[in-house]
């Protein structure tokens, strides 16, 4: 036995069993076992090692607003410290701003840790998908529950129905008739599949092809086996979904939103990197001076407290221009975003994703259990009529095993016809399943096809009048539930009893077929069959017409039955035939295992000779029904520029079908070019490959593994498409975590799936996939509203504090007030705006490109302008207070502070030289009077109100200018604020906070603020309301500059 992956699905039973070196009937000995563990380690995934507290938390600041922060943090600490010791300031008052701003990066970095840490519980759920113990040879001895982990390459295990498969393993040897097993999760295919002991030719086939192979955590659904590990641990095809899942982990990209963000702090830095050297280099004569002799300076004078100031001012700018409550904001308004997801079943795992959502370009839908409901039931069965060449269809409604959901369309067989009859009682009794209901979702226990066409002869009713009249009662059709799992069903029940089942020819691959011989009422015995039509049709000699009587199936007939057949299997339908035979020679009085002919029964290549000359009575078509309302989710989607690719592990046929059905295709559509395996498309040049998936409308992938699922991601996002990928299945798993934003059902879904996901549909509907774009689009356009409105905001303080420096007068704002402005104040309107009104025709858009710019040229001058107006007025009304006894006929000398000139004002530094300078007490509450020992301390202590004043017509403009962020080119008079009351409440909130610190006396002193009297507030609102005006003014422009646009087009 090589190193190297032995292809045991094409080889042999005794070429696998002699690569191995073990025999069926000894299998390993403890020594060889423990050997082979050695070697090949034990059969559990392993985990990579993830990264150390400290990495991750280091991680968090790799972010260039936070780095920003950071270093904005370290300065204003030092400089904290160097001027608290100069002044005696009080130490919590000196700390103020850098203890904020590292308390606001200690968050960020908490919250990034939290979610880093939670971000790969997929692989343990994959560990519990694993089953625990097997059934072992080992050393000629049956060990029966040998724990999963210890299996190795080479060991010999049973498995029955019921078993979840422990290790990825070889059949060898069938012990029933027939072996099948439920492996839709990992390929997924929608029916069990029969599985056989024969080699597979093909050495390089897709899993769906390995019909002797079992994969690990896959179910037997009928017969017993036993089988030969091939493969244990990693190895196996689970995993390597594993490794799949680890890979895509490590290739998850920011989100849109995130790459914006990041270009725009890049740019940001660069601007306040340079806003900042310009400031402090134009202000250098302030402290730095020299006289030139002979063309050389001398006498150099250079004042380090001077130079400290302006640096202080240059940080302060720093601090005006970050908009350092952007993060907390985008991150409650994702938070809501996602309150509001899960109100229409989208729940959102993690919130980057709600953004995403809204520039999706493209979703890849698994078929099973996605599109479709992974519940066979039954469409439509047909029966002869009162001809041979007349046949009686009727369709059958409902898409789950719950036999109230739905019913047999146009169904007035009350009195059930002899024909009709036959289909209850062969779908009743030639039949091994049954349903069960786990709380959420009716299942079905045993193979799906027979859980169906039970959940029919329940539709179907039954012909004893009594029983009939009593299953339609509406309280007995809802006592369908004996107990919270099992189910009643009433009339399947009573065919069983009327029709005792004595003997049962089990399916196998030669026949297709499965019979059972039952014991009638009258006492004579009749065999029942069900199987493929065009083998049970080869087999039958008459057909049963409506009124029951029995005709010779001729040549005509058969043809009509077999045409039939196969416009049913176009249409995607899994087509079951139905057959029964009274004349049954020796077995006519067979009842039980004594009977004489029972021996017969033993040996499977008999029951062909049992199985003739059938009565022919219909042909069941069932299918995995697509779920309600996909058609108009993905008509939806087409109006939303949205492309739809549905890639499925069944067979191309059922997922053509599925796909005409769902309107992804048009019914007579021509499929070249849109239809293929995932072997087909991955065989050819990767130029192809983008052309197909360039071409505007839906494809399909048929047969797909999935790393072909995976693949096909990986080519979109490198075509720049922001892709969505659905899907149920472990299968999925890897392909959800690569793509943008992975979508799991929330019902039907594995663990696995759930946990690689970014968000889980709670009601599995497809349609909510596109409510949940339609949020997202909601949720980005209500972000950018918001986002601009704070860069307006820190805009205008950047234009404020460059005034001051450029101007030379006193700083009207201190970096403390600009924190609680950026942090507190503009917070609440901010989120208020994320709760803006989604436009009517939000889904009739194209998505939104991923290079569109977050903040248009356009846009960037508007905001300038308004940030221009900002920094005037803010600064205006510091210079007003200093320089002006009235203003707007409201006095402003009332409290008796001094007037000075605007150019005393701007050379304020120079005011120790000024002779006969003096300046008198002044007012500055009811309580409080402010004197000045030193009279040039008016321009520092004395500038309280002034700074008031400025903060407050800083606050103020700020809360007006979130009324023009309601929408970005509709005017108020179009878009009235109550449109929006959450904003109303936030002004409301936002307003009280400043007044909180304003009124109460601890805070005030904190921030440097004073009361301000009703006349001053006066003065505030008239200064600030004008850029409601400027603003409207520029939407106009902008509205006009649109509609010219659209005319030069045209």
């Amino acid at each position: 036995m090589g190193d190297g992956a032995f292809p045991a699905w094409s080889r042999t039973v005794e070429q696998c069993l002699r690569e191995y070196n073990v025999t069926l009937e000894v299998g390993l000995d403890a020594y060889e076992a423990e050997k082979r563990r050695e070697r090949f380690g034990w059969n559990e995934l392993s985990r990579a090692k993830g990264d150390p507290l400290w990495v991750l938390l280091l991680h968090q600041f790799d972010d260039i607003l936070v780095k920003m922060l950071l270093v904005a943090a370290s300065i204003s600490f030092i400089l904290a410290y160097v001027h608290g010791s100069e002044t005696g300031e009080p130490l919590f008052e000196a700390y103020v701003e850098p203890f904020v701003i590292a308390l606001i990066l200690v968050l960020n970095a908490a919250v990034g840790v939290w979610q880093e840490t939670n971000a790969e519980k997929a692989l343990e759920a994959l560990k519990e998908m694993q089953g625990e113990f097997g059934r072992v040879l080992r050393g000629g001895r049956l060990v029966p529950d040998l724990p999963a982990r210890e299996l190795v390459p080479g060991d010999i295990v049973e498995l029955r129905v019921g078993d979840k498969v422990p290790a990825d393993m070889r059949v060898v040897a069938l012990k029933t008739s027939t072996f099948r097993v439920e492996q839709s999760s990992l390929t997924g295919e929608a029916a069990p599949v029969l599985k056989g002991t024969g080699p597979v030719l093909v050495e390089d086939c897709e899993l769906q092809a390995k019909e002797n192979m079992v994969f690990s955590s896959t179910v037997v659904v009928n017969g017993c086996c036993t089988c030969v590990v091939a493969g244990t641990g990693m190895n196996t095809e689970i995993g390597k979904i594993q490794r799949q899942i680890h890979e895509a982990s490590l290739e998850e990209t920011d989100t849109p939103l995130k790459r914006k963000l990041n270009e725009f702090g890049g740019r940001l830095t660069t601007v306040i990197g340079v806003v900042c050297l310009v400031v402090w280099v134009t202000n250098y004569k302030n402290f730095l001076s020299w006289e030139i002799v002979d063309g050389w300076p001398v006498n150099i004078q250079f004042s380090f407290q001077k130079c400290t100031y302006y640096f202080e001012i240059a940080v302060t700018l720093a601090v005006a221009a970050i908009p350092e409550g952007l993060p907390a904001v985008i991150t409650t308004c994702l938070a809501l975003g996602t309150r509001k997801m899960a109100q229409k079943n989208a729940i959102v795992r993690k919130l980057p994703s709600v953004e995403t959502l809204g520039c999706t370009t493209v979703i890849c839908s698994d078929k099973t259990g996605t599109l479709t409901t992974n519940q066979m039931s039954v469409a439509e069965f047909f029966t002869l009529g009162g001809k041979p060449t007349l046949l009686r269809t009727f369709f059958v409604q409902g898409t789950t095993y719950d036999p109230r959901d739905g019913m047999i369309s146009e169904w007035n067989c009350y009195n059930m016809d002899a024909s009709l009859q036959s289909v209850a009682e062969i779908c009743a009794v030639c039949n091994d399943a049954d349903v069960y209901n786990d709380g959420r979702l009716f299942r079905a226990n045993g193979l799906p096809t027979e859980a169906a066409i039970k959940v029919l002869v329940e539709k179907m009713g039954v012909p004893d009048v009594k029983l009939k009249s009593r299953s339609r009662d509406p309280r007995f059709a809802s006592n369908y539930l004996i107990d919270s799992r099992a189910v009643n069903l009433g009339c399947c029940d009573w065919w069983k009893k009327r029709s005792k089942r004595v003997a049962t020819l089990e399916f196998d691959r030669v026949r297709k077929s499965m019979s059972v011989i039952v014991q009638e009422p009258s006492g004579r015995s009749r065999l029942l069959v069900k199987g493929a039509v065009e083998n049970l049709v080869d087999r039958s000699s008459y057909v049963q017409l409506a009124d029951g009587s029995i005709v010779a199936l001729d040549e005509s007939c058969r043809q009509l039955l077999l045409s039939r057949n196969t416009e049913m299997s176009s249409k995607g339908l899994r087509c079951l035939g139905l057959a029964y035979k009274d004349e049954l020679g020796e077995f006519s009085d067979y009842c039980n295992d004594g009977h004489p002919a029972h021996k017969k029964l033993l040996d499977p290549a008999s029951y062909s000779s049992i199985e003739n000359h059938l009565i022919f009575v219909g042909i069941v078509g069932l299918r995995d029904p697509p779920r309600e309302g996909i058609d108009k989710a993905i008509y939806d989607c087409r109006r939303a520029g949205i492309k739809v690719i549905v890639i499925t592990g069944d067979n191309k046929s059922t997922a053509e079908a599925i796909c005409r059905e769902i309107k992804l295709f048009m019914e007579n559509q021509d499929l070249g070019g849109r239809s293929f395996t995932g072997r087909e498309f991955m065989d050819l040049p990767h130029s192809e490959q983008v052309r197909i998936l360039e071409r505007p409308g839906g494809i399909v992938f048929s047969r797909a593994e999935p790393w072909h699922k995976q693949e096909i991601v990986r080519i979109l996002k490198g075509m720049n498409h922001v892709v969505a990928m659905t899907g149920d299945g472990v299968n999925d798993a890897p392909a959800l975590k690569l793509a943008d934003i992975g979508i799991a059902m929330g019902i039907t879904g594995t663990e696995v799936a759930k946990e690689a996901s970014d968000m889980i549909l709670a009601d599995d509907n497809f349609n909510t996939i596109v409510s949940a774009i339609a949020e997202g689009r909601s949720i980005y356009n209500n972000m950018k509203a918001f986002i601009r409105y704070m860069i307006s905001s820190n805009v205008g303080e950047v234009i404020t504090i460059f005034l001051c420096a450029a101007l030379g007068i006193p700083d009207c704002l201190v970096p403390v007030q600009l924190l609680w402005v950026n942090l507190v104040t503009d917070g609440p309107p901010a989120t208020a705006l994320g709760f803006n009104p989604s436009d009517l025709d939000i889904m009739r858009k194209p998505p939104r490109r991923n290079d569109d710019a977050l903040v248009t040229s356009w846009v960037l001058l508007r905001y300038l302008v308004i940030g221009t107006y900002v920094g005037i007025a803010t600064v205006g009304i510091f210079i007003l207070w200093y320089t002006q006894e009235s203003f707007l006929g409201i006095n402003l000398t009332s409290d008796g502070h001094t007037l000075v000139l605007l150019s005393q004002l701007r050379r304020w530094g120079e005011c120790p030289s000024w002779s006969n300078f003096s300046v008198s007490p002044f007012m500055v509450d009811a309580t409080r009077t402010l004197s000045f020992a030193n009279p040039c301390d008016y321009f520092t202590a004395g500038k309280v109100k002034a700074v008031t004043l400025s903060l407050s017509v800083l606050v103020v403009i700020e809360m007006f200018n979130s009324l023009n962020a309601l929408s970005e080119d509709n005017s108020l008079v179009t878009i009235p604020p109550w449109r929006n009351p959450w904003l109303l409440v936030a002004l409301g909130f936002s307003l009280s906070l400043h007044c909180l610190i304003i009124y109460t006396p601890f805070l005030a002193n904190v921030f440097g603020v004073v009361p301000l009297n009703p006349r001053e507030w006066l003065l505030v609102v008239l200064v600030s309301l004008p850029v409601i005006l400027i603003d409207e003014v520029l939407k106009l422009l902008g509205r006009s500059r649109r509609r010219s646009e659209k005319e030069k087009v045209a």
